[in-house]
């Protein structure tokens, strides 16, 4: 059964620290809608790029997620090339922690493929997602779709369009099924957040 969190109020360094990871989004989305102006979807595209930078920030992964304290976060991309381009400029030249950060594209997934961010695009069809992800399901990876439709099991964030802006969902218990942490700023700026299976 699931469970929806409702929202309490939080302490302000909370609120703050959440503040910064929006307005930083909202920075690169209005850049992006600058150089772009009147093509939604490559603004959406660039904005779910930005967002999956910044995840990686608010992710804390078992040790056994990395072989050496300076390897990469590795972003895995399926299903989704043009995000792909977008994610490999956003990412570029840029590190969370000692850590740098660096796109994959992917024709399919294994445990091997040894990504830490998993997303799963459009371009797959949801059967293979679901393939996708129950192959993923014990690995420490932040798995992430983008289903209009519904909440796919095992995906830890769900990228949504509500009110013509990209929002994202969160399923606390795939991340500890992954074995991930989440950081509570990531939580208090999504969309939905929920305990239980979806």
């Amino acid at each position: 059964m699931a469970f929806l969190i409702r929202r309490r109020p939080r302490p302000l360094a909370t609120l703050a620290v959440a503040m910064r990871l929006a307005l930083a989004v909202l920075l690169i989305a209005a850049t992006a809608a600058s150089a772009v102006e009147g093509d939604a979807s490559t603004l959406e595209r660039r904005v779910k790029a930005a967002f999956l930078y910044k995840f990686a920030g608010y992710v804390e992964w078992p040790a056994q997620a990395f072989v050496r304290p300076d390897d990469p976060v590795v972003i895995g991309v399926v299903g989704a090339d043009a995000l792909a381009d977008e994610l490999e400029q956003v990412v570029a030249g840029r590190r969370v922690g000692n850590r740098p950060l660096i796109t994959r594209r992917l024709d399919r997934v294994d445990p091997a493929a040894r990504v830490h961010i998993l997303f799963v695009g459009r371009g797959v069809d949801r059967g293979q997602v679901f393939d996708l992800l129950a192959r993923m399901q014990r690995e420490p990876v932040l798995t992430v779709t983008e289903a209009d439709s519904g909440w796919l099991a095992g995906s830890v964030i769900n990228f949504v369009i509500d009110n013509d802006k990209v929002r994202f969902q969160i399923s606390a218990a795939a991340a500890e099924g992954h074995g991930l942490r989440l950081g509570s700023q990531l939580l208090a700026v999504a969309r939905e957040v929920r305990r239980g299976s979806p």
